[in-house]
């Protein structure tokens, strides 16, 4: 099978209107609800299953992440019991209750991984509301939960192409879109069918929220969204098999996601085109830095200028070229005096300005008081975004780079793929490494610790039963 992403086939322009008959819901949802592990690629497999590791490691990674604790505190104290577990702490919870905690450890330092066609944040959102089913449920096998992974990740990318202006309208996709993939991985969980999947999917859809602003003022909402979605994905599914019905027509209907949401600019055709023959799985990204990806170019840039020895004192100024949806959502100028972590994440200014710098950006690079750097902020300070007319406007990757030092010179550089994509993906070695110091770092998991769960993990199409991987994850932190 083909493993090529979706994104630039010819399909309906998204600059016109354009509505699909009713009953578009019912037809696209068909097609996804009867995947099975033995119709995967094993491509697609090994993809999954190095997302679920990478995932996994970066809830490890978040376990004292500002407002982590206390989401987790909180929810804890409202739930003493149940059959799912919120992985940091190992409380034992509701399954939508178990998918908000992990699904917002899971986003909170924007160290998962990313769909960048679709502007998606996938795993975090999905992989939750799918453990959480699994676990709630008992007894669902590794090669379920892959198929599962395969159903609600592959839904939640292709939501994404279809509605290329989502991001740039305010809208966060990852939330919006991640509730309807979350539904439809734990429909699948459940082995839910027909209209129970299309209620499950479409009670998602009744729910569904989430936008820009909390990533505009940089603040905690932020890392919440992705466990918005993922529980009210798993609530959708369970309230389906319970019998409740949801909107038949969510995605077509006049108050549906393509016209309410979307103002009729979408891609229908993105969500059934090739589907099974072409793999919006295989194109998603591994992050490197745990900030914004559309920063990652920036520091790929500011690092390789470390590298070469160039000091910010030999900087007059420098400006970073963007495309469009990129420059409003990382663009503004670094305000230090907000002593935001969020802020620092969704910054291309103090991205680059550290990377140069430091020659590094990693976890502390944003946490107090790195993002208060003194150095870092004055370089911060003569850099600005601007939005580069060669760069497509909903472009992900391409950024240019240009500086004017003091002497005279002046310095261009461009990069049109990131680190951790399909174009330069991350080996396994790598995914190993970054996986082992995810849970070392927050959680002071041991070695063995480590290569138990990662080998469970790569294994995981022999699993017998979900829970064991949720045993083996070591969800007490440790003080810092």
């Amino acid at each position: 099978m083909n493993t090529t992403t979706t994104a630039g086939l010819p399909i309906a322009p998204a600059t016109e209107q354009y509505a699909p008959a009713d009953g578009f819901s019912r037809t696209v949802m068909a097609a996804y609800e009867n995947w099975s592990y033995s119709a995967l690629p094993a491509s697609v497999v090994q993809r999954i299953k190095l997302f679920v590791l990478d995932t996994l490691g970066v809830i490890a990674a978040a376990a004292d992440a500002p407002g982590i604790p206390e989401v987790n505190h909180l929810l804890l104290d409202w739930e003493s019991a149940g059959p799912s577990t919120v992985l940091i702490g190992k409380g034992r919870v509701a399954p939508p209750t178990a998918a908000l905690a992990n699904g917002a450890a899971a986003h909170a330092l924007d160290f998962d991984d990313n769909h960048d066609p679709g502007r998606v944040h996938a795993y975090a959102v999905i992989l939750p509301a799918a453990m959480a089913a699994a676990e709630a449920r008992g007894g669902v096998s590794g090669r379920d939960l892959i198929a599962a992974l395969a159903t609600g990740v592959e839904l939640q990318a292709r939501l994404g192409l279809a509605a290329p202006h989502s991001m740039s309208r305010g809208w966060h996709p990852t939330t919006v879109m991640g509730a309807l993939g979350a539904a439809a991985a734990a429909a699948r969980v459940l082995d839910l069918r027909d209209t129970q999947f299309c209620d499950a999917v479409g009670l998602a859809f009744h729910q569904a929220s989430g936008t820009r602003q909390a990533l505009n003022d940089g603040v905690l909402a932020k890392r919440l969204g992705a466990g918005f979605a993922a529980r009210n994905g798993t609530a959708a599914a369970y309230l389906a098999a319970a019998g409740l019905t949801g909107p038949t027509r969510f995605l077509e209907g006049e108050a549906g996601l393509f016209q309410l949401y979307e103002r009729g600019e979408v891609l229908p055709d993105a969500l059934l085109q090739d589907l099974g023959r072409t793999w919006e799985v295989m194109t998603h990204s591994m992050k490197p830095y745990p900030c914004c990806r559309c920063t990652h170019n920036a520091i790929a840039i500011g690092q390789a200028l470390h590298r070469e020895g160039l000091s910010p004192a030999e900087i007059d100024s420098v400006v970073i070229g963007m495309s469009e949806v990129n420059t409003k959502i990382v663009g503004e100028p670094y305000d230090v005096a907000r002593d935001s972590t969020i802020h620092a994440q969704f910054n291309a200014c103090y991205c680059f300005a550290s990377a140069l710098i430091h020659g590094r950006v990693d976890v502390a690079t944003f946490q107090r008081p790195q993002i208060s750097d003194p150095v870092v902020s004055a370089l911060a300070a003569r850099t600005r975004v601007v939005m580069d007319d060669a760069i497509a406007p909903g472009a992900m990757s391409p950024t240019r780079v240009r500086i004017l030092c003091r002497d005279g010179r002046r310095i261009e550089r461009v990069l049109e793929f990131m680190e951790g994509s399909p174009e330069q993906p991350m080996t396994e070695d790598q995914a190993i490494a970054k996986f082992s110091d995810c849970l070392e770092m927050r959680l002071g998991a041991t070695s063995f610790e480590i290569d138990r769960l990662a080998a469970k993990i790569l294994d995981l199409e022999t699993c017998s039963d979900v829970g064991d991987i949720i045993a083996a994850f070591p969800g007490t932190p440790q003080p810092r």
